[in-house]
């Protein structure tokens, strides 16, 4: 017999992913999502140009479809997840069978019907999650070291080992470099500042965090939380896609094979007005905090009826010129990726380009770069940065010529 796991959207079934004998994974979509004309969207990589349903099916050599490979978590959160399973960090198909109940977004995968334990060494690991029908642990996509919580009553944190699932995000401090969360708190509540959506933030100190993880000497006290976006009030998931799931393309190619004018044209097409004013500010005020990590991975679609898709909240907004000097942008914006020749000449060209609209791009840098300016000079002694960190967002955003033609 094959492992398999049935893959859910809330209550929905959607399909079944199956390990095959020779290690291989295989997605198919089940026959009552592919007739339901109200079905929700799993995500966009599997819909035509007209909206159809793409239902060819490939078979993956040793790792998980692309769509669900970015479910799981990267770097040094997977070594931790895939030890405690007794896992190898590679074992996609088993990782996703440990962490099926807390994914992001709407998507549940759970053991189907008498399917077998996947391959690897984490038999009894396995055996008793299958028994308990608890989650196994609460975890998220990407390289930072970040969990599911839940937020106390008294203010404080916990990070359930099973049973419910995490209303918060809890990002820990970089092991690498200084104050990454107090940074990242500055740069989304100042985005929040200038009218992008942005969820719930709040900085916890690590000693207020219980079931914190031993991930040994971290460069920092404070932890950031976020409130989860893909969560409502009462527990329901609300289904969001990042953009590499969305052009599936792997993980460790989320730097590659897509620009800034490609997601510029598709949040156009999908999105109309509303949303390329949104994605246009989102890019400017990037440039403007000297953001080089927003990958594909950092941004997302969310589908609040299940069928529609809309930006996700921002995340994952930290200025990296602080840690990197010459920092570069992560996709590339026409046919370049240095901040410094990102100028309004170079909007206009994408405008043209992407067939935008001109004068809404133009009109969204140009108030952007202000708004920036403005908020930064107004909260930046609030947020108690250090200095040198401080002084090299200052240089950065008098050096960008956003304002320029």
């Amino acid at each position: 017999m094959t492992a398999a796991l049935d893959i859910f959207l809330n209550d929905t079934l959607v399909g079944l992913l199956t390990e095959l004998p020779d290690g291989r994974i295989l997605f198919t979509f089940d026959e009552t999502y592919i007739n339901n004309p109200d079905r929700p969207v799993l995500s966009q990589s599997y819909l035509a140009a007209d909206g159809a349903l793409l239902t060819d099916t490939r078979a993956y050599s040793a790792k998980a479809p692309p769509f669900f490979a970015n479910l799981l978590p990267e770097g040094h959160l997977r070594d931790y997840l895939a030890a405690r399973g007794g896992i190898k960090p590679g074992n996609e198909f088993a990782l996703l069978y440990l962490l099926g109940e807390d994914l992001p977004g709407a998507v549940i995968a759970r053991p189907a019907e008498d399917s077998p334990l996947p391959k690897g060494k984490a038999e009894n690991t396995l055996a008793e999650k299958a028994e308990s029908g608890q989650p196994w642990r609460f975890s998220l996509a990407g390289v930072q070291l970040k969990f599911s919580a839940l937020m106390e009553r008294h203010g404080g944190l916990t990070i359930p080992a099973g049973g419910r699932e995490g209303d918060w995000i809890v990002k820990l401090p970089s092991r690498t470099h200084d104050n990454v969360p107090e940074n990242e708190y500055a740069m989304m509540h100042m985005a929040g500042e200038i009218g992008l959506k942005v969820p719930e933030i709040r900085l916890v100190p690590l000693s207020e965090i219980a079931g914190l993880p031993n991930f040994g000497k971290l460069r920092g006290t404070q932890a950031l939380a976020v409130k989860r976006f893909d969560r409502t009030e009462g527990g329901l998931r609300i289904h969001s896609e990042d953009f590499a799931q969305v052009y599936g393309i792997f993980p460790d190619n989320k730097y590659e094979g897509v620009s800034f004018q490609n997601i510029a044209g598709m949040v156009w097409t999908l999105t109309g007005e509303e949303g390329l004013r949104d994605y246009i500010a989102r890019l400017a005020y990037t440039i403007m905090t000297g953001n080089g990590d927003m990958h594909l991975k950092n941004w997302s679609f969310i589908y609040r009826d299940g069928r529609t898709p809309e930006l996700a909240p921002v995340y994952d907004m930290v200025s990296t010129v602080p840690y990197l000097p010459g920092e570069t942008l992560a996709l590339k914006l026409l046919k370049t990726k240095e901040m410094m020749l990102c100028n309004l000449r170079l909007f206009e060209k994408l405008a043209g380009k992407a067939g935008l609209p001109k004068k809404l791009v133009l009109d969204t840098v140009r108030e952007t770069a202000a708004k920036t300016h403005r908020a930064w000079q107004e909260n930046k002694a609030h947020y108690a940065l250090p200095k040198a960190i401080e002084t090299a967002i200052d240089q950065h955003m008098k050096s960008v010529p956003l304002t320029d033609g």
